[in-house]
């Protein structure tokens, strides 16, 4: 494997500008960049500059001070790549003008438009995510399309592209987005010495879904909806079919229908399996029952039965999600 150095190259180098700020995520900025950097060593010609609204050093999330290269308005009139990290805060990130005022000229000059985790809060604030289909971490997607409704918030893929705009999810999805925007430039072979070289995943199995349930009801607050979210919740491995639950509940199957999908935004035989995979994947993660006695014991009566559940739900499998999620603990003990 040859290694070369950005001084080795004769064609121009593509500036990445980012945009850091203080409480931003550590490794929304570093994943990236490290990616980026070990790229001009496999061939590519990355000249990324970390910049603030001030030229000011900024202090991380993890109290980590970082040192920048200068302010946002040293970048050159036209630059290849705007990379935006985020805090998850993100109020005060939208709320900071000078920071929106820096994001929006940037962007105006960027050949692409990337962000990580909540950054892409920054890039809805200032018209970016306009009209365009884009992700965030898990537990802010919500917040994002109600802040946000010109963005189609999709919340399962670690990250989105819509015509020059890429958007990622959580905190170490910024390594998924830098290799894929480095396989973009310089193909596959490169990134994947700069995957081998980080000992990451070139392509990473399953979406965001994998850490949390795709399928997560809304609070619900009418009377006979909370019973019968309660009544599965006790035992998911009950027989729970909607007539059931209506008996339980004292009110017709079309009346519970009704009210379950306009509370919690699913259907009840939705939730039903929503709670059902949340039973097994806490079985898998803390016992050593076998995937058969998982499947029994959360109510899906058979392994492939749940296997089609956590492919659909989840996006990988019974025995991928336990390997994946499994305490260290225990391995080490092993």
């Amino acid at each position: 494997m040859v290694r070369v150095t950005p001084g080795d190259l004769g064609t121009a180098a593509h500036v990445v500008a980012v945009l850091a700020f203080d409480g931003v995520q550590l490794l929304d900025v570093t994943g990236p960049v490290e990616v980026l950097t070990t790229a001009n060593a496999y061939g590519a010609r990355y000249d990324v500059r970390l910049v603030s609204v001030t030229g000011a050093d900024i202090r991380t999330s993890a109290s980590v001070r970082i040192g920048v290269d200068g302010s946002w308005d040293e970048v050159p009139g036209r630059l290849g790549t705007l990379l935006v990290p985020g805090r998850r805060e993100w109020r005060h990130v939208v709320a900071d003008d000078g920071l929106v005022a820096a994001a929006a000229d940037l962007a105006g000059r960027a050949g692409r438009v990337a962000s990580v985790c909540a950054g892409a809060f920054l890039l809805a604030e200032v018209g970016a995510l306009d009209d365009r289909r884009a992700a965030t971490h898990w537990q802010l997607a919500r917040e994002l399309a109600a802040a946000y409704p010109r963005v189609t918030v999709e919340t399962d893929p670690l990250f989105v592209r819509d015509g020059n705009v890429i958007t990622s999810a959580g905190v170490t999805s910024g390594i998924d987005l830098a290799l894929a925007l480095v396989e973009e430039d310089h193909g596959p072979d490169l990134a994947r010495d700069v995957a081998r070289e980080l000992v990451v995943f070139m392509a990473r199995p399953g979406g965001q879904s994998q850490f949390s349930a795709r399928l997560t009801p809304r609070d619900a607050t009418h009377l006979v909806v909370r019973r019968v979210m309660n009544l599965v919740g006790a035992d998911p491995a009950a027989g729970r079919d909607l007539d059931a639950l209506a008996r339980g509940a004292g009110v017709s199957t079309r009346h519970l229908s009704r009210l379950f999908r306009a509370q919690t935004g699913m259907t009840v035989g939705q939730y039903v399996e929503s709670v059902r995979i949340e039973a097994a994947r806490a079985l898998l993660e803390s016992g050593s029952d076998t995937v058969d006695a998982v499947a029994e014991e959360a109510g899906f009566g058979s392994a492939e039965s749940m296997r089609r559940a956590f492919q659909q739900t989840l996006g990988v499998s019974p025995t991928a999600y336990r390997a994946r999620f499994r305490t260290t603990g225990r391995a080490a003990d092993g």
